[in-house]
């Protein structure tokens, strides 16, 4: 569950609705995604439009790119392009060589650039910075 923090920010903003899109929930489905995670109630229930934008940087409404984009190449991206594991999901588009990344299976955030940090997370030195995705957003959306 996201924190109350969290929702009634998005209240605060006109993000929040209470109803779940069953399009979108479709997309969380097929992109293997639990609805009931986090990021799935994020998803079904936040939407400002095709991205949110915080602090100058960029992240996707994750549904809204699967059903209304090719956001299967920002998926074969992550995977063979950055050789990033399959449960990594894209959160943005990695324009300025860096971006988001959630984990489907853990519910953790990844922060990453080309270089030297996707070195070391591929060689296990570097893990992701935010263990859930509450934590992220609460980062993000500047609520700490």
């Amino acid at each position: 569950m996201l924190s109350k923090k969290l929702v009634d920010f998005f209240k605060s903003q006109g993000w929040w609705y209470d109803d779940a899109s069953s399009d979108y929930e479709l997309e969380l489905h097929r992109l293997g995604v639990d609805i009931s995670s986090e990021f799935g109630e994020f998803y079904l229930h936040v939407d400002d439009g095709p991205t949110f934008i915080q602090k100058g940087k960029e992240i996707y409404q994750v549904c809204w790119f699967s059903k209304n984009t090719n956001y299967d190449l920002n998926l074969k991206m992550a995977h063979e392009t950055l050789g990033l594991p399959e449960e990594y999901l894209p959160l943005d588009s990695f324009e300025s060589e860096s971006g988001y990344f959630y984990n489907r299976s853990t519910g953790e955030v990844l922060a990453i650039s080309l270089g030297d940090e996707l070195n070391r997370f591929k060689q296990g030195s570097l893990t992701p910075q935010w263990p859930s995705f509450s934590d992220f957003l609460e980062s993000y959306f500047d609520l700490n």
